[in-house]
C-alpha cells in the first residue's frame, strides 16, 4: 500500500472515531473483499463468509477507539477476522470440511475459457484441496501470506506469534506439499488463481 493510501487511511479511521458514516463505508470499501475472500477460502460457504465479514466490520467499528496505529490497519483488521472465525470455528466445526469441497470446485480463473489453462486450474484446485487439509496453524499462514499476500510479519502479528514461528510453518506447509503434490514454493507462488505478494523469504 501506497504512502497515500497508508495516509488517507488513517484520516478515514479518525473520521470514523468521529462517527463519520461515510468514512465508515469507504473504509467498507477498501477492504471488504478483500476480508470476504479470506474469510470464504477458510469457512467454504458463501453465506458463512458474508456473515462472517459482517461481524467482522462490526467488530471494527465497536473497537476502533483501541487501534493506536502501531501495525498497519490492514494488519489489525485480518487479525479481527481471523479471531472473529476461530471464534466461528469452535461452534460450527461440523458440516465445514463438506462446504470447502464446493470452494474448490469454484476456485478457477475466471479470465480463462473453459479449455484455457485446464492443467494450471486443476493443479490450483490441488492446492486449495492439499493446504485446506494441513492443520490449522499451517493452514492460516498459507492463507494470510500466499493468498492474501500480507509480508510474514504482517501476518506474525495478525496470528500473534513470532516471525520465526511464521517461517517454520510455511517451510513445514512445502515439505507436506513436496510429498503430496510434488510441488516446491517457486511452484506455489506461480500457480496461483489470485495475486500475491510475496512478502519476505522463508
Amino acid at each position: 500500500m501506497g504512502k497515500f493510501m497508508s495516509t488517507r487511511i488513517k484520516t478515514l479511521c479518525k473520521r470514523v472515531k468521529k462517527a463519520d458514516k461515510d468514512a465508515a463505508c469507504e473504509l467498507l470499501k477498501i477492504y471488504y473483499e478483500d476480508i470476504y475472500s479470506y474469510l470464504r477460502r477458510l469457512c467454504g460457504s458463501r453465506h458463512d463468509a458474508e456473515d462472517l465479514t459482517q461481524q467482522t466490520f462490526l467488530k471494527v467499528w465497536s473497537s476502533l477507539d483501541g487501534f493506536t496505529g502501531r501495525s498497519k490497519f490492514s494488519t489489525w483488521l485480518y487479525r479481527i477476522a481471523h479471531n472473529t472465525f476461530l471464534d466461528w470455528l469452535r461452534k460450527d466445526t461440523a458440516g465445514v470440511q463438506s462446504r470447502l469441497d464446493q470452494w474448490w470446485q469454484d476456485c478457477t480463473d475466471q479470465n480463462s475459457s473453459p479449455f484455457e489453462n485446464l492443467a494450471e486450474r486443476q493443479l490450483a484446485q490441488c492446492l486449495y484441496e492439499a493446504v485446506d487439509r494441513l492443520d490449522e496453524d499451517k493452514k492460516h499462514v498459507v492463507h494470510l501470506h500466499y493468498y492474501q499476500g500480507l509480508s510474514i510479519s504482517q501476518t506474525a502479528k495478525v496470528l500473534d506469534v513470532a516471525t520465526s514461528t511464521v517461517k517454520y510453518r510455511l517451510r513445514e506447509v512445502f515439505k507436506i506439499l513436496r510429498v503430496k503434490i510434488g510441488i516446491e514454493e517457486n511452484g506455489f507462488i506461480q500457480k496461483q488463481t489470485i495475486p500475491i505478494e510475496k512478502g519476505e523469504a522463508i
